[in-house]
């Protein structure tokens, strides 16, 4: 299990972030579960990257850590101090691989950022086949052992069509990112069919993935009836989670007492998330099974199926019984 949260903002503070996290750590228990989780933060800053020769545009500030976000000072006074327009954050439960920060998401390559809440069934069965799938360059750029981090070297090699570790600092069409996700996912399912069979699991995988200016996420589990993890977003819930403006998100009632911003309105923006962290539910909008959602440079978002054939769904044992896919 894994708790994402991405967003895209034109103002304001990681700080709402770093409140996401501590209301999801404290529903974990995390700080007595902090051998089985990992923290992650990256950020992108406003300002184009004239520091690297040859590359513009915005690029990824990585931080990742083992200790819980309610024990980590570094983390919440990097979240008090810096601005950005998109960030990426997650919280990791090792579903078998080794916890270390390598194993932590999210995963870099160049501008591009990918992290995923789920599982790719029977990963070791089919991870050498994946690797045969991939470019040589994202191949290398594989540190840590997780399936999640192998469908993000994946992804690259599908959407830089096989280019090497130059084209991942490229901007792609918003178009150009969902065909090479889905092009993931049906990957993935055709490896697994081939090599298993009937024998063969559903997978959950709810992907999220950005370049900074764009934001593409997708919730999907290949079973014939059976709903992914949950994937919300929304429009709405910044003002809420950003400290700087009145309210607060556990209740209307609790007054923010740190908020700088009283009647100006907050800017255009997406949040997407596991699961709504504010009380207000209406805020957030569920993803369509099966479906993607797409965040364009200007911030408008749409809802897209991903196409894949009904012979790749697969049956779940404790769900189904036994029995051949369907």
């Amino acid at each position: 299990m894994s708790l994402p949260v991405s967003s895209f903002d034109k103002e304001g503070t990681l700080n709402s972030i770093y409140v996401t996290l501590l209301r999801k750590a404290k529903e974990l228990r995390l700080s007595s579960l902090r051998k089985s989780k990992l923290i992650s933060d990256p950020g992108y800053t406003d300002a184009t990257s004239s520091y690297i020769k040859h590359v513009t545009g915005p690029r990824p500030a990585l931080y990742k850590s083992q200790s819980p976000p309610i024990n980590d000072f570094n983390f919440k006074s990097l979240c008090e101090n810096t601005e950005t327009q998109c960030v990426f954050a997650h919280i990791r439960a090792s579903s078998g691989s080794v916890v270390t920060q390598v194993n932590s998401h999210p995963f870099v390559f160049g501008r591009h950022v990918f992290m995923h809440n789920g599982v790719i069934s029977n990963f070791s069965t089919i991870r050498r086949d994946m690797t045969d799938l991939m470019s040589f360059d994202a191949y290398c750029n594989i540190l840590g052992s997780t399936d999640s981090e192998h469908a993000a070297a994946l992804y690259m090699t599908n959407l830089t069509k096989h280019g090497d570790k130059k084209t991942w600092d490229k901007a792609y069409p918003l178009k150009a990112m969902f065909a090479a996700l889905q092009k993931t996912v049906v990957q993935i399912l055709t490896l697994q069919h081939k090599k298993l069979g009937p024998a063969n699991t559903p997978n959950s995988l709810n992907f999220c993935t950005t370049d900074g200016t764009k934001l593409l996420a997708i919730r999907f589990r290949n079973h014939a009836t059976q709903q992914p993890p949950s994937l919300y977003w929304s429009e709405f819930a910044g003002r809420t989670l950003n400290t700087k403006y009145p309210g607060n998100p556990d209740s209307k009632d609790i007054v923010n007492m740190e908020a700088s911003f009283e009647d100006e309105k907050i800017g255009k923006h997406t949040i997407v998330a596991s699961e709504p962290t504010t009380f207000d539910e209406k805020e957030w909008h569920l993803i369509g099974r099966n479906c993607a959602l797409l965040v364009d440079e200007d911030g408008v978002e749409r809802e897209v199926r991903v196409e894949y054939g009904e012979e790749l769904n697969a049956k779940d044992p404790k769900f189904d019984g036994e029995g051949m896919a369907v």
